[in-house]
């Protein structure tokens, strides 16, 4: 998608804090942090969210959740929050699948 954020900043159009990229999957600090830690895992390839993903993206999910992990792992000691939002109702603001690391204070229960 030629006008998704998330796409331009992938492709290297516009400045992002990327913290990891291996060319399918690329992680960058959140602009407005909810948390110490707070990164955003983004898969290069467009889709417009959660809800989007189909048989064929199996491998694609698996590997955004494993870079969320090792990330969150790495960077969150004591424990880390993924977190997908998905739709206007469910949070999500950039019409792109990502997933939020959240770490680096105690997290509450309920969440929203």
């Amino acid at each position: 998608m030629d006008d998704c954020l998330f796409c331009r900043i992938g492709r290297g159009e516009l400045p992002a804090a990327k913290v990891f990229d291996d060319g399918d999957v690329f992680a960058i600090e959140d602009l407005h942090p909810q948390a110490p830690v707070h990164l955003l895992v983004i898969p290069h390839v467009h889709r417009t969210n959660a809800g989007a993903l189909g048989p064929a993206d199996g491998a694609l999910a698996a590997r955004l959740v494993a870079v969320a992990a090792e990330l969150g792992g790495r960077l969150g000691s004591g424990g880390y929050r993924l977190v997908v939002n998905t739709g206007p109702q469910g949070g999500q603001t950039v019409g792109h699948l990502h997933l939020h690391v959240l770490a680096g204070r105690p997290m509450a229960w309920p969440p929203g």
